[in-house]
């Protein structure tokens, strides 16, 4: 079920028409990215625009609008009759993307082995101490947290907005997805010993080492999810 923020929608329709109409847009929008990304909402689920403006206390024009940006990044298809329908994804889909992601994430990788500072090898260090105690824990929700928080830090220190708002964008698309392999049978401690790896190539300004690690650990999550499915079938 989506989680609603009747008091966030109430105090944006208090300001102009056209600014209420924007904020309430991007507030659904980003609700309901929320909702597909973390699996509430799940590929091949309908979004119909009357239930979600009811249970969100507004009109259905925002949430036209939701969708409409929810279809442009590729997270919806838009269908006559059916409104918003969430996007499944092939298998071999899956695969291409998963291999671009991991090109993107090994430059972030380099970029990062290259331009760190101090400060940021010692915050990825304390991310992957809390991603360790995690995994000890067998608290998936809390890893998965903890393991989108290793990634944004990569991102934020490759300092290189266009190539981080790219990922993160293939990133949210197959989220969904990639969510499924952090609860496969030893998937925590081959996380954790891949990031190890990345984290200490990163640190000691090793570009192609970071680059080469980053692009495996993605392309083995590619290659578990894969397996996951089909076994799933």
């Amino acid at each position: 079920m989506l989680k609603t923020k009747r008091n966030a929608l109430k105090k944006a329709a208090g300001s102009s028409e056209r600014e209420a109409g924007q904020t309430l847009t991007d507030m659904l929008y980003r609700e309901l990215e929320d909702a597909i990304v973390k699996g509430t909402v799940q590929p091949g689920d309908r979004l119909e625009e009357q239930d979600v403006a009811e249970r969100y206390g507004v009109s259905r024009t925002p949430v036209r609008e939701a969708f409409r940006l929810l279809a442009a990044s590729g997270m919806v298809e838009l269908k006559s009759r059916q409104g918003a329908v969430v996007r499944k994804i092939s298998i071999a889909t899956l695969l291409e993307m998963f291999q671009v992601m991991a090109e993107l994430e090994g430059l972030c990788a380099r970029l990062a082995s290259r331009r760190q500072s101090p400060e940021q090898d010692r915050a990825l260090e304390a991310i992957h101490a809390r991603l360790e105690e995690a995994a000890r824990d067998g608290d998936v929700e809390r890893f998965y947290r903890i393991n989108q928080e290793f990634h944004e830090s990569i991102y934020d220190a490759a300092r290189n907005a266009y190539l981080a708002e790219q990922a993160r964008q293939l990133r949210n698309r197959v989220a969904p997805f990639r969510r499924r392999v952090t609860y496969k049978p030893h998937r925590l401690e081959k996380t954790v010993k891949e990031h190890a790896a990345i984290m200490a190539a990163i640190c000691s300004h090793d570009a192609e080492r970071a680059h080469a690690v980053m692009r495996d650990h993605v392309n083995f999550l590619g290659d578990d999810l894969t397996d996951f499915i089909a076994l799933s079938e």
